[in-house]
């Protein structure tokens, strides 16, 4: 008798396997629908039943995040009624194991008389849903990992990673860039990121703004009580340079009993890195990282001093706080 551990290993095996063999039983048709995909004008609509209707859901989110227009419809109520939502330009994803599903061949004559593009993904190319599509993804299996070879196991698998594998080709035909992804998934931590000017997140009250004639003693309490580990040196809102606590402490020790007599442009960085205020976090996170620096002076329009932005805010905003 096989233990818990075999069982589980068993369907990952039969499963895996039955993904991997979709490579090849893709045909000519899997690209003719891309292409057809990307002509059209409407939407994409997914529909299939039971099982297939659950995976068909998660393959019309997939699209629709990806820079698809698609929705989900179950075929019983689109043959009561919301047959109304599908226009001529719209293309039809119709999913079936059999390719025998009732309620979905009972669509097939709307989808012919309107005009439709059907893209039939079945496990049987000769299947009656099969033969009244435009295009077949064939999502045939040799086995379930089910023991009685009954619950849909390793054929809905092959449907996802097939509905997958449209959606990632659709991206790359499309160009879509994280920045799109983002544009539809502005409440999750990537389209904050990614949507998030520096403006949003930067310090702009209380900044430590010092003139180049300030002696280093001072600039230290300056640093201290904006709690930003830098200070610009600025003449209005002229930026002329950048001192860090690190450069002060380093001041420290190079000057030691000189060092209340230097003033704090001896010492500061006379060409800071800064940055737009109407830049992305992203860019100021990448400019960080590359120069493996903590802080940069944000810039209106003008090239002039409107904030401070640091790593650790960054870090705080990509994190959903």
């Amino acid at each position: 008798m096989s233990t818990i551990l075999e069982n589980a290993r068993h369907t990952f095996q039969v499963e895996s396997e039955a993904v991997a063999n979709l490579t090849d039983q893709l045909t000519p048709d899997f690209e003719a629908a891309v292409h057809d995909i990307i002509r059209c004008n409407g939407k994409l609509i997914v529909t299939g039943m039971g099982k297939s209707g659950h995976i068909g859901r998660k393959i019309a989110a997939t699209l629709a995040s990806t820079g698809t227009p698609s929705f989900f419809l179950h075929p019983g109520e689109a043959y009561h009624g919301d047959l109304g939502m599908i226009s001529p330009n719209d293309i039809i994803l119709a999913i079936s194991n059999s390719g025998q599903t009732d309620e979905v061949l009972k669509l097939i004559p709307f989808f012919q008389d309107n005009g439709n593009t059907v893209i039939a993904m079945t496990g049987c190319p000769d299947s009656t849903l099969a033969k009244h599509s435009n295009y077949h993804l064939n999502i045939a299996v040799k086995e379930e990992a089910c023991p009685l070879s009954l619950a849909p196991t390793s054929s809905t698998t092959a449907e996802l990673a097939m509905g997958d594998a449209l959606a990632i080709a659709l991206m790359h035909e499309r160009g879509f860039r994280s920045e799109d992804f983002a544009r539809f998934h502005p409440g999750g931590s990537l389209g904050r990121r990614l949507l998030t000017k520096v403006g949003d997140v930067m310090r702009s009250e209380n900044l430590p703004c010092v003139p180049p004639t300030m002696k280093l003693s001072d600039v230290i309490i300056e640093i201290s009580n904006a709690r930003l580990g830098v200070a610009a040196i600025t003449e209005g809102r002229k930026i002329l340079g950048l001192v860090t606590d690190g450069d002060v402490r380093r001041a420290m020790q190079k000057y030691q009993n000189r060092f209340f007599e230097i003033n704090v442009d001896e010492v500061m960085t006379r060409t800071p890195k800064t940055i737009s205020q109407d830049a992305r976090i992203t860019q100021a996170e990448e400019i960080m990282q590359r120069f493996k620096i903590h802080s940069l002076l944000v810039t209106d329009d003008k090239g002039e001093l409107v904030g401070v932005v640091e790593l650790y805010d960054l870090m705080m905003e990509g994190s959903g706080r």
